[in-house]
């Protein structure tokens, strides 16, 4: 099993942070992992992408062309990333920003009301958990079990919340 996935939105959104936390999950999962973040100089509001190889064999090379699946949590990353999802892929939109829908008949679409979720839980900065716990969910590329011990490791703080935030993007779809 291989899974490549890419990751697209601006900054402050927690881009990279999804990506870390399901590279470290996979790393927990006994996985090989490869995490490439990509952002522009802006601190917030620029955009920000990553992709994460997840693989049972080793990982030859770092660069995802053609992803499995695709998370978009605004529109531009919609329109970049949404063309290079394999047939078959998954592609999993934060329908709180983006009101488009994917053109795409060939591939399996979730829409995800990210932000919505994480404003009724009063915990905003928590959609991109909301996200992460839907694309899990549907992929099953690493247990949530390893993303609730990533979330421990890496953010040390406001466990609860995420793990809800987490659970409810699960639900979502």
């Amino acid at each position: 099993m291989q899974e490549k996935v890419i990751l697209g939105g601006f900054g402050g959104q927690g881009i990279l942070l999804m990506g870390r936390l399901l590279a470290a999950a996979g790393v927990i999962d006994g996985k090989n992992v490869c995490w490439v973040p990509t952002y522009g100089p802006e601190k917030r509001g620029g955009t920000a992408d990553c992709s994460v190889i997840l693989s049972e064999a080793p990982i030859p090379s770092p660069l995802v062309t053609a992803p499995n699946s695709v998370i978009v949590m605004n529109e531009d990353a919609m329109g970049r990333f949404e063309p290079k999802l394999v047939p078959g892929g998954n592609l999993f939109v934060n329908s709180s920003f983006i009101t488009a829908k994917s053109s795409r008949k060939d591939v399996n679409v979730y829409y995800v009301p990210c932000n919505e979720i994480a404003e009724k839980m009063k915990a905003p900065k928590s959609a991109n958990l909301v996200m992460l716990g839907a694309y899990v969910k549907v992929s099953g590329s690493v247990s949530s079990k390893a993303i609730f011990s990533a979330v421990g490791e890496i953010m040390q703080k406001a466990q609860d919340i995420n793990r809800e935030a987490f659970e409810k993007g699960a639900a979502a779809v």
